[in-house]
């Protein structure tokens, strides 16, 4: 049983994204849960530690293994299953139950396209939960361009690369933030007056950054991300269109 289980923000994996905040909670829990999610994903496992060391936790370390979605099952029950299988995990890796707060290292911010919260509700009994926000991907996307989010009295939409595959640009909207996107989706679209801000492995010393008028710039950035999953066995990034092209 997890009587209080705090999900801590930690950005894309730097320590400098996580608040002090954040680092406080790190240090207070009794356990912190980290998920193994095969070799070849190994540096994320190491990215973690590198934060709890950062922030000089004494919490006992437990791991757990990451499940994988069943690609026979339609999208959502894929995704239904997964969180159900994720939360027997959680639940199975907290045996013996622990006396104090359970911490959870969640990637960029846990409000934003993330599922933990909503697994945690899943819990019977449900704990007590407590957020604490981090750095979101498109925090750093942003400020790694230097750019702002949106335009002057401009609306921001916030997809995925699924999304945009299916439905295309929506109508009405100047500015996407596309998230999620495995299959680089922006080259479905006709590029003509879209400029792109690309970013991969934001804040660390990895990270990549590629920026243009799509047209010019789509294909090498979907050549970059391949190469660069290739060599890592794994890769975290995001990217900002704007229609009108100003990035301003």
């Amino acid at each position: 049983m997890i009587r209080d289980l705090w999900l801590v923000g930690i950005g894309t994996g730097s320590p400098g994204h996580v608040t002090l905040g954040g680092m406080q909670a790190l240090r207070d829990a009794a356990v912190v849960l980290l998920p193994r999610k095969g070799e070849d994903k190994e540096e994320l496992l190491a990215l973690r530690r590198a934060i709890l060391d950062a922030s000089g936790t004494q919490a006992e370390i437990r791991v757990f293994d990451y499940p994988e979605r069943d690609p026979d099952l339609p999208y959502a029950a894929r995704v239904e299953a997964w969180h159900d299988e994720i939360g027997r995990r959680w639940c199975a890796a907290l045996e013996p139950a622990p006396e104090g707060p359970v911490a959870l290292l969640v990637w960029g911010d846990p409000s934003l396209y993330d599922s933990t919260i909503r697994i945690a509700g899943r819990l019977e009994p449900r704990p007590a939960l407590r957020v604490i926000p981090g750095i979101t991907a498109i925090q750093a996307l942003t400020a790694a361009h230097a750019i702002p989010l949106n335009e002057v009295n401009g609306a921001v939409r916030i997809t995925t690369g699924r999304r945009l595959r299916d439905e295309g640009w929506p109508e009405g909207e100047e500015t996407l933030v596309v998230m999620l996107d495995g299959n680089c989706s922006f080259r479905a679209l006709d590029p003509e007056g879209l400029r792109i801000w690309w970013g991969a492995y934001l804040g660390s010393p990895a990270q990549l950054l590629c920026a243009g008028p799509l047209a010019e710039v789509g294909a090498e950035i979907a050549a970059r991300r391949a190469e660069a999953r290739a060599r890592h066995g794994w890769i975290m990034d995001t990217y900002l269109l704007r229609r009108d092209g100003s990035g301003a």
